[in-house]
C-alpha cells in the first residue's frame, strides 16, 4: 500500500531539518578552529608586546649573563605566570635564551628561527618547539635608543586551544538538537495540515486523481468553467471553449473581460441566481448552473440545449399546425353541415353560391398575403398564422404599406423574427375585445423594416427593455422547456445584422414591436440568393394548394427557428 502523504511529508521534512542542522553545525565548526588559533596567536603577540615594552627588560638583557637566577629569567617567569602563557622566552640577537620555563634551556639557542623578529617584524604563528605545538607571538626587544638588542617569544599551549574547541562542541550540538526538534515539530504540524488538505491520500493517488480529472473534464459533453474568488477564469474544458467560443486567452481574466457584458456573463458570475438558467451565446441556447466552492470561487456547468430548443420549436410548430388543422376541420364541418342542409332543402343555387364564397375566402386570404409578401417562406408562415389567429378569434392582417420583394439575404432569420413577434402578439391580443394583430413588412432601399402591432394590454414603459432579456417572460413555461428566449433571439438577430429591435406603445393602445434590418436584401437585379423553388412567384407556390395545407408544410419546416 502506498505510503500516505502525512508520513511522506513528515519524513521528508525531518530529513531536511536534520540535514540543515548537520550542515549548519559543520559550517560553524569549520571556521571555529581557525578563529581560536587566531585568537591564541594574537593573545601571545599581545603578551610579547607588553613584555618587550618594558625598558628594564632590555637593560637587564644587556647587563647580565643568561642564568636561571638572573633578572631576565625572573621577570619572564613573572609575566608568564601573570598572563597564563605556556612560556616567555627572552633571547639576544644571536638567538641565545636568557629565560625559559626549563632552566636547563637557558643559555641554549632557540629551536625556531628568530630572524624575522630580530629584523624588526612582529610574528604570529603556530609552530613546533621544545615544548611542543603552540601558538606563538614574537616581537623585537629594543633598548632605550630604539636599537634591537633581542626578541621576546611568547607561546600559548595548543592543547588549551583545542580544549576550548572541544568545550564549545557540546553547546553547539545542543543548539543543533534544539533546532532539529523545532524543525521536527514544525514538520509534524505542516504534515498534519497537508494530511487534512489531501484527506491522507498518497501522492500516487493524487496524481491519479489529477489525471482522471483531466480526462473527465475534457471528455464530458458539458462545459465546465472554474472561477477563483476574484471572479477570474481558472479553468476551461474543451466543451466550455466550444460553447462560449473562447480560448485559453480567457484563463486568468474576469468573465466581463473574457465574455463581455450580457446575461451569460451575469449567470456565470452569479449575478443572476437560480438553477438551470437559460442563456443565449451566439446561436446556441445554453443551460447554466453555478456551484460555489469552499475557497470562495465557483464552478459553473453549461449544457447545450440548442437542439432541444429546436425540437421544442418543431413541437410548437407541429402544435400550431394541429391547431390550424383543427380550426379548419371545425370550420369545414360547419360548412359541410350548411351545404348538406342547402342540398336537402333543394336550394341548389344557394349551395353553389355558398361553395364559391368559401373557396373565394380561402383564396382571397392567400392571395392578399402573397401579393404583398413575395418571399415564399414568409408568405406561407403568415398564411398559417392567419388560420391560427382566426381560430383564436384574432384578426390578423397586413398593413397597407406592406410590400416585401423576394430578394431576402437571410429569409430564415426573418422567419424567426416574424414568427416570434406574431406569436407574442396573438398571445397578447387573444381575449381582448375586437382582437386584432397587424403586420407590416416594408423596405427602405436594402433595409427591411418589420412592425407587429396588437391591441392587447400593452407593455409598461419600465418593462419595454426588460422584455428582450433572456429568461424573462410573463407566460407559463411550455412542457419542453422555459420561455423568455424568443424576443432575446429577435434582438440578437437584429443586432447581428447591425439593426435594432424595440418595443413601443401602439397607436390606439396595445404594443408595437419594430425591427430594423439593414442590408437585409440583395441589390436590385442580383436576384434571390437561394435558387431553386424560391425562384418561382410566391403565388404559384402558395395559392395552388389549400392555404392551410401549404402553410403547414412550409411552416413546419421553417417555424422551428422561431419563438
Amino acid at each position: 500500500m502506498p505510503r500516505r502523504v502525512f508520513s511522506q511529508v513528515l519524513l521528508m521534512q525531518v530529513a531536511i531539518a536534520a540535514g540543515v542542522a548537520v550542515l549548519a553545525t559543520g559550517l560553524f565548526l569549520a571556521p571555529l578552529s581557525d578563529q581560536l588559533d587566531d585568537q591564541a596567536m594574537r593573545r601571545a603577540l599581545a603578551i610579547a608586546q607588553t613584555a618587550a615594552a618594558q625598558p628594564q627588560l632590555a637593560a637587564d638583557l644587556a647587563a647580565s649573563e643568561p642564568s636561571a637566577g638572573g633578572p631576565v629569567q625572573a621577570e619572564a617567569e613573572r609575566i608568564r605566570e601573570a598572563s597564563g602563557a605556556e612560556y616567555v622566552v627572552v633571547m639576544n640577537r644571536d638567538g641565545v635564551r636568557w629565560s625559559h620555563t626549563d632552566p636547563q634551556q637557558i643559555g641554549e639557542t632557540v629551536s625556531t628561527d628568530p630572524s624575522e623578529a630580530l629584523a624588526g617584524r612582529e610574528v604570529m604563528e603556530i609552530d613546533e618547539g621544545t615544548l611542543g605545538r603552540s601558538a606563538r607571538g614574537k616581537v623585537p626587544l629594543r633598548d632605550a635608543g630604539g636599537g634591537i638588542v633581542g626578541a621576546v617569544s611568547v607561546g600559548i599551549e595548543y592543547d588549551s586551544v583545542r580544549a576550548r574547541l572541544i568545550h564549545a562542541v557540546p553547546g553547539l550540538f545542543a543548539y543543533a538538537g534544539a533546532a532539529l526538534a523545532i524543525g521536527a515539530l514544525a514538520a509534524y504540524l505542516i504534515s498534519r495540515r497537508v494530511q487534512r488538505q489531501t484527506r491522507d491520500l498518497a501522492f500516487s493517488d493524487i496524481s491519479a486523481l489529477l489525471a482522471e480529472r483531466e480526462a473527465m473534464l475534457h471528455g464530458i459533453r458539458e462545459g465546465v468553467v472554474a472561477l477563483d474568488r476574484g471572479g477570474r477564469v481558472r479553468l476551461l474544458n474543451d466543451e466550455a471553449r466550444r460553447l462560449l467560443d473562447i480560448g485559453d486567452e480567457a484563463v486568468g481574466r474576469t468573465l466581463d473581460e473574457a465574455l463581455g457584458a450580457g446575461r451569460t456573463t451575469d449567470v456565470l458570475a452569479g449575478r443572476v441566481t437560480g438553477t438551470d438558467l437559460l442563456t443565449v451565446r451566439g446561436r446556441r441556447v445554453l443551460v447554466a448552473n453555478r456551484m460555489p466552492t469552499g475557497d470562495g470561487g465557483a464552478v459553473a456547468t453549461l449544457r447545450d440545449r440548442t437542439e432541444l430548443e429546436q425540437l421544442g420549436r418543431e413541437l410548437d410548430s407541429t402544435r400550431g399546425l394541429i391547431d390550424a388543422l383543427r380550426a379548419q376541420d371545425h370550420e369545414h364541418a360547419n360548412r359541410m353541415h350548411t351545404l348538406l342542409g342547402l342540398l336537402e332543402l333543394r336550394l341548389y343555387d344557394e349551395a353553389a353560391e355558398f361553395v364559391g364564397e368559401v373557396v373565394g375566402d380561402h383564396r382571397t386570404t392567400a392571395e392578399q398575403i402573397t401579393e404583398r409578401i413575395h418571399d415564399p417562406l414568409l408568405a406561407a408562415l403568415l398564411v398559417g398564422k392567419a388560420t391560427v389567429a382566426a381560430e383564436r378569434g384574432v384578426a390578423l392582417s397586413l398593413s397597407a404599406g406592406t410590400l416585401l420583394p423576394d430578394r431576402l439575404i437571410d429569409p430564415r432569420g426573418l422567419v424567426t423574427v416574424v414568427g416570434n413577434l406574431v406569436d407574442n402578439a396573438l398571445d397578447a391580443a387573444a381575449g381582448a375585445p375586437h382582437a386584432r394583430v397587424e403586420v407590416e413588412l416594408r423596405t427602405e432601399g436594402r433595409t427591411a423594416v418589420l412592425a407587429v402591432r396588437d391591441n392587447g394590454p400593452g407593455i409598461p414603459a419600465g418593462q419595454r427593455e426588460l422584455v428582450f432579456t433572456e429568461g424573462w417572460s410573463t407566460k407559463e413555461p411550455p412542457a419542453h422547456g422555459k420561455r423568455g428566449i424568443g424576443l432575446s433571439l429577435v434582438r440578437r438577430l437584429a443586432e447581428r445584422q447591425g439593426g435594432s429591435a424595440r418595443a413601443t406603445e401602439a397607436e390606439g393602445g396595445g404594443a408595437e414591436f419594430t425591427v430594423v434590418l439593414p442590408e437585409a436584401l440583395t441589390a436590385p437585379g442580383q436576384g434571390s440568393p437561394d435558387p431553386g423553388p424560391g425562384d418561382r412567384p410566391a403565388s404559384e407556390r402558395v395559392t395552388g394548394a389549400d392555404p392551410a395545407q401549404e402553410a403547414g408544410s412550409v411552416a413546419a419546416a421553417t417555424e422551428k427557428e422561431s419563438r
